[in-house]
């Protein structure tokens, strides 16, 4: 390990000048999580015999975070330096989860923007920087990962430049400084190295040109420590001994053990006030709280003994009650209706089934998680709002892990009025991929209406640049991936808002319906399989209305997968004889199925599976619903000629 640095055993309280909030911002996968395991690493935060020395991804702690490979949920961490204490906060860089890096940003003085040197600046490198300059915190660059063989740092910095200059928001903003890294060496330079980058551990080097910037010329939290204490709650945590922790930083003043304070919170017409005493008092020191008496602005602290869960209230002094500005968050893009399970299987399955416990859990949600918008829509459902598939996906999925069963309608659009006018979302699409996949794209894209902005082709590598409505981008993603044999890589962010205007649906195939409520056996699935391509194997669980398979056709077909051979009394002969050979089976994830489904069927999720169903179950209800349907259609066209 290069250049470690002596850290610190015990906490020592740290002046407002000594202390640095630094927020590390980039796209998904550009190396911010290797960079902040690097800060700790040579910091020696840990014992050279400690696991964390030989782990990567130390903060992504999360089981989903583990297994998906990114950073949901923002955190931060804190080093020693040459006597001052740098708070670090690492946050996401999937586009979907830009609230967590939205509401974390209120914490930085300045921030480390990192870029891909092969991939450049990508979308939500656009996002994280225009909400860190729209701040006013000071931003240094890192090109990371100079070490690729494709790497062209001279492109990617020109790029970066252009970026500044559409995106700050004065002429300080664009006098930054320049660094370039190999992250997962541990490696920051201030120059460009000499020798073949490619080779591992080919240069010298360590974290400290990057450290020493931060502290020689980054800015020290601002706010007056005379003044009554403020701070706003940006994050929670909790302890089982304390209970909750309120996570935030100090705007002004002081703040002491056992002192009395006040939380106030606005939220559109409901207000908030909580008195309460201060019985926990923490910091962080490298990834742990410890217990501290005092602490002054510009330090980053967690309390306890304040009962709430509202993200973004004020804690302030208890004789001087001023509430700070609510935490500016991008509002949601699509949203999906909760409701509890209905099907033929409810309870089977899930410890929480009930329509009280999904939406206690729901509200719960609400208060945890300010980039979600969660609304009771006054029907025992509730409507979720998030940025995109993933961040419902993962809320989803978290529910499903805690025990809860429920069913989910298809994700729709929301839309925004402005100035009068109905409006509809549009986002920049990005797919990087190798050239042989061309036409695959631009057909895929231009299905969906996609606009082609941009073409770029080097090195056998082709980027897109679409403009495309987000109506037309859910389950885009998984056809891409799928047509390109998982090679493309796609994002996107939403920079615009337009008239919304009638479309015709996209065009689906039908499904394949179970007729029966029973097992299903491989004899039946032989040949319905013929039929198209199924999402059950043989001796699984099915109902009457469950979605079983998808149609070779745009129609819907009904059939029995119980049903088994029938039994004789007299022997078959040879040519009777069938061999039961399924073929393999779609694996239903649940972005899979939020991509799939249609405005008439449902998804079910339990802890042990999900389903695809029909909202109404019966051939009998269905029918009757689509006469119905066609009768109202004839009435409005007759009142239309009329």
């Amino acid at each position: 390990m290069c250049g470690k640095i002596p850290f610190v055993m015990e906490y020592s309280p740290v002046e407002k000048d000594n202390i640095r909030n630094v927020a590390i911002i980039a796209h998904v996968d550009h190396g911010k999580t290797t960079l902040v395991d690097a800060f700790m690493k040579q910091t020696h935060l840990f014992r050279d015999n400690e696991e964390e020395m030989n782990q990567s991804q130390i903060l992504d702690f999360g089981e989903l975070e583990r297994e998906k490979g990114i950073t949901i949920k923002a955190k931060n961490i804190s080093v020693r330096y040459k006597g001052y204490k740098i708070n670090i906060i690492d946050t996401p860089g999937h586009a979907d989860f830009g609230g967590e890096v939205e509401r974390t940003l209120n914490m930085a003085d300045s921030c480390l923007l990192l870029v891909d040197a092969k991939e450049g600046p990508m979308p939500q490198t656009k996002f994280v920087l225009k909400k860190a300059l729209e701040l006013g915190l000071k931003p240094i660059l890192i090109i990371n990962k100079i070490d690729k063989k494709l790497a062209n740092i001279k492109r990617t910095l020109n790029k970066v430049q252009d970026l500044f200059l559409a995106l700050a928001t004065n002429t300080e903003q664009l006098d930054f400084s320049i660094f370039y890294a190999i992250s997962r060496e541990g490696k920051i330079f201030k120059e460009i190295p000499e020798g073949d980058l490619t080779l591992p551990n080919t240069v010298k080097g360590d974290v400290t040109p990057i450290l020493d910037e931060i502290i020689n010329n980054t800015p020290h939290p601002k706010g007056d420590i005379e003044k009554p204490f403020q701070m706003q709650v940006t994050s929670l945590e909790y302890d089982p001994h304390l209970g909750r922790y309120l996570i935030g930083k100090i705007n002004r003043g002081k703040v002491t053990l056992d002192q009395p304070v006040v939380l106030l919170s606005k939220r559109e017409e409901n207000e908030v006030k909580i008195q309460g005493r201060i019985r926990g008092l923490f910091t962080k020191e490298g990834m742990k709280w410890i217990p501290i008496n005092e602490a002054y602005a510009g330090e980053i602290i967690a309390l306890a003994g304040i009962d709430s869960t509202i993200i973004g209230a004020t804690v302030c002094d208890l004789n001087n009650p001023e509430i700070l500005p609510e935490i500016s968050i991008t509002p949601p893009s699509v949203r999906v209706k909760f409701q509890a399970n209905t099907s033929p299987f409810v309870g089977k399955e899930g410890k929480f089934v009930t329509e009280k416990q999904l939406a206690q859990r729901l509200e719960q949600e609400k208060n945890l998680n300010i980039s979600l918008s969660i609304t009771n829509n006054g029907t025992n459902s509730y409507f979720v709002s998030g940025r995109g598939e993933l961040q419902l996906a993962i809320l989803i999925e978290q529910l499903r892990r805690e025990g809860y069963e429920f069913q989910l309608s298809k994700p729709e659009v929301i839309l925004q009025e402005i100035d009068g006018t109905v409006c509809e979302p549009i986002e920049e699409l990005t797919i990087d991929a190798p050239e042989i996949y061309m036409s695959t794209i631009t057909q895929e894209v231009s299905d969906r209406k996609g606009e082609l902005i941009n073409i770029e082709n080097e090195g056998g590598q082709t980027r897109f640049t679409y403009k495309i409505l987000t109506r037309n981008l859910i389950g885009l993603h998984r056809i891409l991936m799928n047509s390109t044999k998982g090679e493309a890589i796609i994002n996107s962010y939403i920079f615009d808002y337009i008239p919304y205007i009638e479309q015709s649906p996209l065009f689906r195939k039908g499904v394949i319906i179970s007729t029966e409520t029973g097992t299903s056996l491989g004899y039946a699935l032989t040949t319905i399989q013929e039929r198209g391509k199924l999402f059950i194997g043989s001796s699984v669980e099915v109902y009457e209305g469950m979605i079983i398979g998808i149609n070779n056709d745009e129609s819907d077909i009904e059939v029995n997968p119980c049903r088994a051979r029938h039994k004789t009394n007299v022997r078959m002969s040879h040519a009777e004889v069938t061999i039961v050979s399924l073929k393999s089976t779609i694996p239903l994830t649940i972005e899979y199925a939020l991509s799939f489904i249609n405005d008439d069927e449902l998804i079910e999720v339990t802890p042990k599976n999900i389903r695809l169903r029909k909202k109404l179950l019966t051939e009998t209800q269905r029918v009757w619903a689509k006469r119905k349907n066609l009768t109202e259609y004839a009435k409005q066209q007759l009142e239309n000629v009329r």
